[in-house]
């Protein structure tokens, strides 16, 4: 029985693991779309086609202070090429660079570096305006809007909502909690204070399983709420293909050039796989800087394998499990029902961790995790609850010694950014039984 070498993306490099063939679902990615010849020319083209929208320069003309809302470096939405058209197409508009702010949308994540704002904005965006990280922790940075009629808390960032005019700039993928990132997720969790996001993720763990790819969903329908409480004028979003190129641009109404974006998106990111495996290897490219990113391996890794199986997620954590929620590993060794009553009972400090603490353990109740990284140490992982191995190779052949020389295996390769969907009758392609290209 001949074996098949399946690469894998590992942050730069790339990792192998050998799969005998017969044992084999396919291997899957994100679809070979065509990149646009120039993303400026489509973010031109993009502005001068809002959906359920004014024009650009009509909305943002006798601004006299403007926002735009970026996603950060855990993404990769262009926003060097894309902010430099938008702040001409506002200049256009009588709008000066000065009276226009860059707000790095980080949600809970860590503060950029300098250098890291530079490789993410440019040299060209960080000499023209004001570029500040989002802090989502400091009371007086944050406004509070009252609640949502659904209950949720609203603190944004104040000058955020102090602003005449608001644009977020992000791209639409498949995320476990509002079902697709972009949208209004530039404003929940992305501008938002620490008690919003943990509601709207503690509201996304009331189901079963993640959202992941469910459009209409009670955590979208509040992020909808939020965005227009506060006035947030538009978006303008990318969907990118597998290697991170614009495949095409969406400018005009929050929810409206969402929803548009939505659909194409799918026809990116969706994979049909004509079974659940037993194991599942998947790596979490694009998402390593830490678990907290890599973490979204998890929901389409469990679409793909059966009740019982084993996940094997890839991953290099160069940052470790959570800069800015280090005390997550506190409760990762409790039951989803466990850490429910602990915040129930105001037993947890960060509610936005405990919600991530009970996604993770809706899977592992499911299924088996065997982590490989070098970023997380045997005993953190355990502390996750999952089984730490250092080579892909060892952590299969485990899984395969657990399920028996019969189990069926299928590989995604960049699974953090795919929707796999279970479909009887699809047939893996020539390429899906193949080895996967360069990494990124």
């Amino acid at each position: 029985m001949a074996d098949i070498v399946v690469k894998l993306p590992y942050g730069q490099e790339m990792v192998e693991v050998k799969i005998p063939s017969a044992n084999l679902v396919g291997v899957y990615a994100p679809k070979d779309f065509d990149p646009v010849p120039d993303v400026k020319n489509e973010v031109v083209r993009a502005i001068g086609s809002p959906i359920a929208s004014k024009p650009l320069r009509e909305l943002v003309k006798g601004a006299k202070k403007v926002v735009i809302l970026a996603d950060d470096n855990t993404r990769l939405t262009p926003t060097d090429k894309i902010i430099p058209v938008i702040l001409d197409e506002m200049n256009a508009a009588g709008v000066k660079d000065e009276q226009i702010t860059v707000i790095v949308a980080l949600g809970t994540h860590r503060f950029m570096t300098e250098q890291e704002i530079l490789e993410k904005f440019g040299k060209e965006v960080v000499r023209r305006v004001k570029i500040k990280n989002h802090d989502y922790k400091t009371p007086g940075a944050l406004v509070d809007l009252g609640k949502t009629p659904n209950g949720t808390s609203v603190w944004i960032n104040r000058e955020v909502y102090g602003a005449d005019f608001k644009i977020g700039i992000g791209s639409i993928v498949p995320h476990h909690i509002p079902g697709f990132a972009g949208g209004a997720k530039i404003v929940q969790p992305g501008i938002s204070g620490e008690d919003t996001t943990a509601e709207t993720h503690l509201l996304s763990v009331r189901a079963p399983r993640s959202y992941l790819g469910v459009e209409d969903n009670p955590v979208r329908e509040e992020l909808n709420k939020i965005a227009r409480q506060i006035g947030m004028n538009t978006i303008f979003n990318t969907v990118l293909n597998r290697p991170g190129e614009v495949v095409r641009a969406f400018f005009g109404d929050t929810i409206e050039a969402f929803a548009e974006g939505v659909e194409l998106s799918k026809e990116v990111y969706a994979v049909e796989i004509p079974e659940e495996a037993d194991i599942v290897i998947s790596s979490s490219h694009p998402c390593d800087l830490e678990f907290w990113q890599a973490h979204k391996t998890l929901y389409p890794s469990d679409l793909a394998v059966k009740a019982g199986g084993t996940i094997i997620l890839v991953t290099p954590c160069y940052e470790g499990v959570a800069v800015t929620h280090s005390d997550i590993t506190e409760l990762t060794h409790y039951s989803a029902e466990e850490v429910r009553k602990k915040v129930e009972a105001k037993e947890v400090g960060d509610e936005v961790a405990a919600a991530l603490a009970i996604a993770w353990a809706q899977v592992k109740e499911r299924e088996s995790v065997f982590l490989v990284s070098q970023g997380i140490s045997p005993e953190l992982a355990s502390k996750l609850g999952f089984t730490h191995f250092n080579t892909v190779q060892a952590a299969f052949d485990a899984a395969l010694a657990k399920h028996g020389s019969n189990a069926r295996v299928t590989v995604l390769t960049h699974a953090p950014d795919m929707l796999p969907i279970i479909k009887a009758n699809a047939k893996p392609t020539a390429s899906e039984l193949q080895t996967v290209g360069s990494a990124s």
